[in-house]
C-alpha cells in the first residue's frame, strides 16, 4: 500500500517488484494523473481511513507524505491492514546541495525569502522525522542519497513548485524565483550534480 501516492511515482516502481500495489491520495486530481500499470489500483481517500481489508499488505509506504497525516490515526489504520511481519517504510529528502556557492545562496532563499511561507508541518522534514514517535518496532538501515542532472532551467522549476514559493508568489504578487537564479547562474554550469539526502524510517509493524 502506498499512501499519499501523489501522481502515483512511488507505485510505479513498486509495482515492478510487488505483484499487486494499492495505492491512494486525497487529491482526484493526483490520481488522475497518476502512472498506470495493470498491478496498480488507485483510490481516492485518506491514508488515515482506508476501505481495504485487515491484514492485507506485507509493506506500507508513505514517501514525504507523513507529516500531513494525523500520525495516531494511520499507525491505527496501518495496524488493521498489515499483514504479520509486515514493513512499514516512511522517507523522505532533505535540502538539496549543488557546491559551496550555491548552497549558500539556497540557504538563504530556503530560509529568509520563502521560509516565514512554509507550512508549520515542514519542521517535521527538517528534523528528518526523527520527532515522530512510531508505535512499531524499528529497523536500523544505512544512509542514502539521489543524484539528478539538472540544468538552470530545471533546478529553477524544481524551486518553483515549492508550497512556500507558491504561498509567497499568491501573497506578495512577486515570483522571487528569477532573482534568486539571477543570484546563482555565474556558478552554474550546463548540467549539474544535484544531490538529495534522503532519510528512512523503517518499522517491523506486527
Amino acid at each position: 500500500m502506498d499512501c499519499a501516492t501523489g501522481n502515483g511515482q512511488v507505485a510505479h516502481v513498486l509495482a515492478k517488484h510487488f505483484n499487486h500495489v494499492c495505492a491512494s491520495d486525497i487529491s482526484s486530481e493526483q490520481i488522475k494523473h497518476a502512472h498506470q500499470a495493470n498491478n496498480i489500483a488507485y483510490k481516492i481517500e485518506s491514508a488515515e481511513h482506508t476501505s481495504y481489508a485487515d491484514n492485507q499488505f506485507d509493506l506500507i509506504t508513505v514517501a514525504q507524505a507523513i507529516h500531513w497525516f494525523n500520525t495516531e490515526s494511520f499507525f491505527q489504520e496501518v495496524i488493521r491492514v498489515a499483514k504479520p511481519g509486515a514493513i512499514l517504510a516512511v522517507w523522505g529528502y532533505a535540502n538539496c546541495l549543488v557546491n559551496p556557492e550555491i548552497d549558500q545562496h539556497f540557504l538563504h532563499f530556503y530560509q529568509d525569502i520563502v521560509g516565514p511561507y512554509w507550512d508549520k508541518a515542514r519542521v517535521l522534514i527538517e528534523e528528518h522525522y526523527r520527532t515522530i514517535a512510531f508505535p512499531f518496532e524499528e529497523i536500523e538501515t544505512p544512509s542514502f542519497q539521489m543524484k539528478v542532472n539538472w540544468n538552470l532551467e530545471q533546478f529553477a522549476g524544481y524551486i518553483t513548485t515549492w508550497s512556500a514559493t507558491q504561498k509567497y508568489i499568491r501573497t506578495t504578487g512577486i515570483n522571487p524565483v528569477p532573482e534568486f537564479i539571477t543570484q546563482i547562474k555565474p556558478y552554474w554550469k550546463n548540467e549539474m550534480p544535484v544531490t538529495f539526502p534522503l532519510f528512512l524510517r523503517l518499522m517491523r509493524v506486527k
